[in-house]
């Protein structure tokens, strides 16, 4: 064997010759060499990818449990936020039904119905743009928005007690008064024709109509909307039977086209009862009752007196 050479004898088999190889010394560290270079090469391949893998499946699962926080986030924040709109809703509601007193009691002039904020708040909904940053942000802002208006509503809240506060110290002294406002429907059903001027269904001329047209069934029963007495109950020019009804303070209310009476002049009624049926009697195209509010003399749409809803 040569000092430079390590000769390699392979044996194919038993028949065959062997084969000799001769291997360079020199060549044998390189092939070493470079068999732990490619082990180390594949090892931190295999160490880099792995760690990644691990890495991206750790990052799904956040991102998973993000989603899931976010859409929950979200779905609290909608329910708070249809609070609050139920909250601004019901608040206009009062409002609505405090003008309604402060037009029937004379405070609508009063200082502690003035300076008011109604309305406030709008549409609501949180977007994300990116599951981290953006939604800290928006969250953010929609806490603020929320706030904002919790804080407007809260103060109309208080500005709203003081102001039934004063109107429940007006009734406490005009409970009779309060009695005697038609407040209440006289009738269920449909307004074909409201107050003010409108298209005359006879003439086709514009007219003004003094009360409101409520269809109903002929036969259905109509009621006074407050106490009084009454102080017509016959046939009237235009309006067929009619009734009407003196309740004091100034407040007279009619009832025209009945089919039938059930009171007479003199009589002493209360809110709520039966006064006259529906009918189709004098200047009318079908069976209706031709409700009227009168105030000091002067008609007004009846409307502005009725605190249901």
């Amino acid at each position: 064997m040569s000092n430079k050479h390590y000769r390699i004898v392979v044996f194919p088999g038993d028949t065959l010759k062997p084969k000799k190889y001769k291997l360079p010394k020199v060549l044998i560290p390189v092939c070493l060499f470079t068999m732990a270079l490619f082990l180390v090469g594949i090892s931190g391949t295999i160490y880099y990818f792995s760690t990644g893998y691990f890495k991206l499946k750790s990052d799904t699962a956040q991102l998973a449990q993000l989603r899931r926080e976010t859409k929950l986030q979200k779905i609290q924040v909608e329910q708070f936020s249809q609070q609050v709109k139920n909250f601004e809703t019901e608040m206009s509601r009062l409002a609505r039904f405090e003008k309604k007193l402060r037009t029937i009691t004379a405070l609508e002039n009063s200082p502690k119905s003035l300076e008011k904020n109604w309305g406030v708040g709008g549409p609501y909904g949180l977007t994300s743009h990116s599951f981290a940053t953006s939604l800290e942000k928006e969250a953010g802002a929609m806490v603020n928005r929320l706030s904002t208006d919790l804080d407007l509503l809260s103060n109309q809240a208080k500005i709203q007690s003081i102001s039934f506060q004063e109107l429940d110290e007006f009734f406490k002294n005009q409970s009779s008064m309060l009695a005697s406002i038609p407040s209440v429907w006289p009738i269920r059903g449909w307004v074909t024709s409201g107050f003010g001027f409108r298209k005359s269904p006879f003439t086709g001329l514009r007219e003004k109509h003094e009360g409101l047209d409520i269809a109903a069934r002929s036969g259905s029963p109509v009621r006074t909307p407050a106490d009084g007495t009454v102080v017509v109950a016959g046939k009237e020019y235009g309006y067929g039977n009619m009734v009407e009804i003196d309740h004091g303070y100034g407040f007279i209310s009619r009832f025209g086209h009945n089919s039938k009476h059930l009171v007479k002049v003199g009589d002493k009624v209360s809110r709520g009862q039966i006064i006259a049926l529906v009918g189709n009697t004098g200047r009318s195209t079908g069976p209706h009752l031709h409700y009227e509010v009168i105030f000091n003399g002067i008609p007004v749409n009846p409307k502005n007196y009725i605190l249901e809803e």
